[in-house]
């Protein structure tokens, strides 16, 4: 009969191993009771109940068990009394009778899913290859679950399993997934938490011997040292200790500039470091490929944190390069994290498609290895990237899905419940949101915020502000205004504690205010929080920024809210103006301006800039995103509604039908929807096809007078112009006079 789990455990853990791995089991032992959990940690709920202050004590044997044929009272005892399991795995714990009996008993007590393995030696299920089973490092009781009568079954586990191996997870970051098992908390958290407490010991050591340098820039910098600190805790073998080493002495030294003269002034920004070290980094590391590799990829990745994504492109670029040659000089990781790091940096370009590839092949390549299991974290993130990149192209259903797998893959290694879990999460949310269900959005957000406070409380963080303000918006969208201000003024005050009155971030966040007060036709106040984002975006980004670009348009919508149709198009001409000297090619948001700068110009009757606009919009649509993306449909909306205004009725209705077809398909009963099909109905107005025309308008402007419709008011306008239009066709005496033309 299974037992039910003892309700105060003795002991926090019992180590199981064979005495041959003695030496493994003494470090562990030592590590596990001498390691303190972080202060922020401590107190708070693990699925062991809280998180104590020592994980003490750890069950271990230190004797020869007697040639006996059962455990004996006090190992049972011992296990009985134990809240878990760790099984030091190699090909000697494999052949050992007692390893396998002490994780028979284990198991019987019904807590099999407390156990955990430390990989020391062998290959896992290397015994399914006879030609390899001499390699096997998981005991047989590891690798089947219990039949009903406690006797192994054929039934096959997937132990959770780290690996202290140099080519595996290293001694460190084992030791620590161990740690978060026995407390039950997420990696993620444990991880970063002990990170932080590591990197301000470098920081203040740092700081010692750096004095007096100041560094405006201080997220990027922190982001230099928490990257060369994560290197050398993570180091798997002596030559990847060596890189590590090698890499921190180059990082520090970027900070060492002995003639203040070097600097623009005197401070020192975090963009002149970062240029200063990219610099030195071909002439300088030409004979450490590995090294010179890990500071590309370091310093490329901080580039493209900044946004500087034509300075990010060539490091990591280039240490893809060198670490695609080096397959035998280092772990296979490196690869992966490169080619994520490249498909990342396609993705914010806009370089769907070649994003997809990148992820793609990062994918493949773990699901290759010869032990899939040690990339599990690295594949996270791959599939991470990749549902983000779908939903970017409007392939909802593969990015649900993608993304799905994602967070089942974080729940397996334990990174679900940290930040890693949050982000997916949160982009999931969006994609479902995007796909046009907002009910089913709102909760997926609201656990993401629940993820944050569970993890921050009340300190602030910047992902915890990302989600509370996607939640305000949710909600916005959803009409519950008082929900969504309360919670951006949230996200606001979270901000300035983090960042001071004088931040981008902070400027985001008044522009989100301004926004949910432009939802709420407080346009003056709407007008006044944009131009306070703008000021200060200006003074700390320059002219040339996307936020600018942005916050321009949010104006330009104002604007038109508030009938300064001419105001609108020079704000939006502003706002296009910037976008395309900060993407030359196709881009979506350039094309996104471009779409709505059309809309306009057809209300303004400039017809000819107007068609230049939204066919340019149409066609970097249609090449970023594929035929069938709702931008698309969005962009022939617009055509469809210029076409009308010339008299130009086939096509528009070739368009508006396009339109509508295209978004019924990816989001059913949508407001946009209804604008596509009653401009199908002016369309087939001017045709002279009138009863069509009814029973298209007709519903559209049900949705679009609908009380819970988010529709602009300006496509209800133009809606119900046609109205108008087909009711003065109707009437006898005005079917004479009638020119046929619609108005805009």
């Amino acid at each position: 009969m299974i037992e039910s789990p003892t309700p105060a455990p003795k002991y926090w853990a019992f180590i199981s191993y064979s005495h041959r791995d003695a030496k493994w089991a003494d470090w562990l032992h030592k590590s596990l009771e001498s390691y303190r959990p972080p202060k922020l940690l401590i107190g708070t709920p693990g699925a062991r109940g809280p998180v104590p202050r020592r994980l003490h004590p750890i069950f271990r044997d230190r004797d020869e068990l007697a040639r006996s044929t059962d455990l004996g009272a006090n190992l049972n005892e011992a296990l009985r009394g134990s809240a878990s399991q760790i099984v030091i795995c190699s090909p000697d714990a494999a052949k050992s009778r007692w390893v396998n009996e002490e994780i028979l008993a284990f198991k019987r007590l019904g807590r099999a899913d407390r156990i955990f393995c430390l990989i020391v030696g062998g290959e896992p299920n290397a015994s399914d290859d006879p030609a390899r089973a001499g390699r096997e490092c998981f005991p047989r009781a590891l690798r089947y679950h219990l039949a009903e009568d406690g006797s192994l079954s054929s039934r096959r586990t997937e132990p959770i399993a780290a690996d202290a191996r140099p080519e595996g997870d290293g001694r460190y970051s084992a030791k620590l997934k161990l740690i978060a098992g026995v407390l039950g908390v997420g990696y993620d958290a444990l991880r970063r938490r002990d990170q932080q407490r590591r990197n301000r010991r470098l920081f203040a050591l740092a700081c010692g011997a750096l004095g007096g340098m100041t560094v405006t820039s201080s997220l990027a910098v922190y982001a230099l040292y928490q990257k060369s600190a994560a290197l050398r805790q993570t180091a798997r073998a002596e030559a990847e200790a060596e890189t590590a080493k090698q890499t921190t002495r180059f990082l520090v030294d970027l900070f060492r500039i002995s003639d203040p003269s070097e600097a623009r002034g005197n401070k020192v920004t975090a963009r002149e470091v970062l240029d200063k070290g990219s610099a030195r980094l071909d002439s300088e590391l030409a004979q450490q490929p590995a090294i010179q590799a890990q500071l590309f990829d370091t310093i490329g990745t901080v580039y493209m944190g900044l946004g500087l994504y034509a300075q990010a492109s060539p490091l990591l670029d280039k240490a893809l390069v060198l670490r695609r040659r080096l397959p035998e000089q280092g772990p296979q990781q490196r690869l992966v994290e490169s080619l994520n790091h490249v498909a990342e940096l396609h993705g914010r370009e806009a370089d769907f498609p070649g994003s997809e590839r990148y992820y793609r092949e990062a994918i493949a390549l773990s699901a290759a290895a010869r032990t899939p299991g040690d990339f599990a974290t690295s594949r996270a993130v791959s599939l991470h990237g990749l549902g983000y990149v779908l939903g970017q192209q409007g392939r909802y259903a593969d990015a649900d899905r993608t993304l799905r797998d994602a967070l089942a893959l974080e729940r397996r290694v334990g990174l679900d419940s940290g930040d890693e879990g949050a982000r997916t999460l949160q982009d999931l949310a969006k994609v479902v949101e995007e796909s046009g269900d907002i009910q089913k959005a709102i909760p997926l957000m609201e656990r993401v915020v629940a993820l944050h406070r569970g993890l921050h409380g009340s300190e602030p963080y910047p992902a915890f502000a990302e989600a509370v303000n996607d939640l305000g918006y949710l909600e916005e969208q959803k009409g519950n205004h008082a929900a969504a201000e309360a919670l951006m003024v949230e996200a606001l005050n979270m901000k300035r504690k983090l960042f001071g009155d004088k931040h981008p971030e902070v400027a985001a966040g008044l522009a989100n205010l301004g926004l949910l007060a432009n939802d709420e036709g407080q346009l003056a106040r709407a007008e006044d929080l944009y131009r306070q984002a703008l000021a200060m975006d200006r003074e700390l980004l320059g002219e040339v920024h996307p936020d600018v670009a942005d916050t321009l348009n949010n104006i330009a919508f104002v604007q038109a809210d508030r009938g300064d149709l001419k105001g609108a198009i020079s704000s939006e001409r502003e706002s296009l103006k910037i976008y395309r000297q900060l993407f030359p090619g196709d881009h979506p948001e350039v094309a996104r301006i471009a779409n709505r700068l059309g809309f306009w110009l057809t209300q303004a009757r400039a017809y000819g800039e107007a068609d230049l606009e939204l066919r340019t919009a149409l066609g970097m649509r249609q090449r970023l995103l594929g035929a069938d993306h709702p931008d698309v449909a969005s962009s022939l909306t617009h055509v469809a509604i210029l076409a009308t205004a010339q008299h130009e009725y086939a096509a528009a209705l070739t368009a508006a039908d396009r339109a509508a077809s295209i978004f019924r398909a990816s989001a059913s009963a949508d407001w946009r929807t209804a604008v596509a099909d009653s401009v199908a109905g002016g369309a087939l107005i001017g045709l002279g096809r009138l009863d069509e025309a009814g029973k298209r308008l007709a519903p559209a402007l049900a949705v679009l007078r609908g009380k819970d419709s988010t529709a602009p008011a300006a496509y209800l306008q133009i809606a119900e112009r046609y109205a108008r239009e087909l009711e003065r066709h109707r009437r006898p005496a005005a079917r004479v006079a009638a020119s046929g033309a619609l108005s805009p």
